[in-house]
């Protein structure tokens, strides 16, 4: 029965990851290796849908988080077949730029993860991020069930003193994700030096670690 499971999942995130629009067989590969592998291991992994700005530093900021099994980037709002980055990013989709985590719950729990999330980007900003400007990079968390949607909606009301301006994240059901093209994974691993990384992206992604340094993982 266990194999049947685990054979089942294989397919789902198989066919989960191919829907990206420029594939790369190895890095998905190595995605749906980590989920696998974690659930081969009896591990009950729970999900979280957020999206805050450009997703490069949202799923990097996650990546270094103990308890993190893999950190997804993607589109969600919209549709399947809008569902690129040439389309999105020009802002004429309902998606916004996404980030899907695999969490285990034993470890770290969906309200620590928000804390994080609301660290990781400015929540006060509307339909923009710091240089980056339309409804694609809008604040959003996308719940997965009744018990995340109250929690989220909690935790803006006690972080809300928190800030000098209002919080506009948006709190939405997930009605899909759709992971995004393969050279968008891990991007800010794989292009440390690049520009937008270098000024945009990894003072956010330092800031996640100095504040939660005792969540780190210990390979980071």
């Amino acid at each position: 029965m266990h194999s049947l499971k685990l054979i089942s999942l294989i397919l789902l995130f198989g066919v989960m990851f191919s829907s990206s629009c420029v594939s790369n067989t190895s890095d998905s590969q190595k995605r749906n290796k980590n989920i696998i592998k974690a659930i081969a291991s009896d591990i009950k992994l729970d999900t979280a849908t957020f999206a805050g700005g450009c997703f490069w530093c949202i799923e990097a900021s996650f990546e270094q988080i103990e308890g993190v099994i893999e950190a997804v980037s993607g589109y969600a709002g919209g549709t399947k077949h809008n569902a690129r980055y040439d389309l999105v990013s020009s802002g004429k989709t309902a998606h916004a730029e996404a980030v899907q985590i695999y969490y285990d719950p034993n470890k770290i729990s969906f309200e620590t993860l928000l804390d994080i999330l609301f660290t990781a980007h400015d929540p006060t900003q509307l339909n923009r991020q710091g240089p980056d400007v339309g409804k694609q990079y809008r604040s959003v968390v996308f719940y997965h069930n009744g018990a995340q949607k109250e929690i989220v909606s909690q935790k803006i009301k006690d972080l809300s003193p928190v800030f000098v301006s209002p919080i506009v994240t948006l709190i939405e059901p997930l009605v899909a994700f759709y992971p995004a093209e393969d050279y968008h994974q891990d991007y800010e691993k794989k292009n440390p030096y690049q520009p937008y990384v270098l000024s945009i992206s990894k003072p956010k992604i330092d800031l996640v670690a100095r504040k939660f340094k005792a969540l780190l993982k210990v390979s980071e």
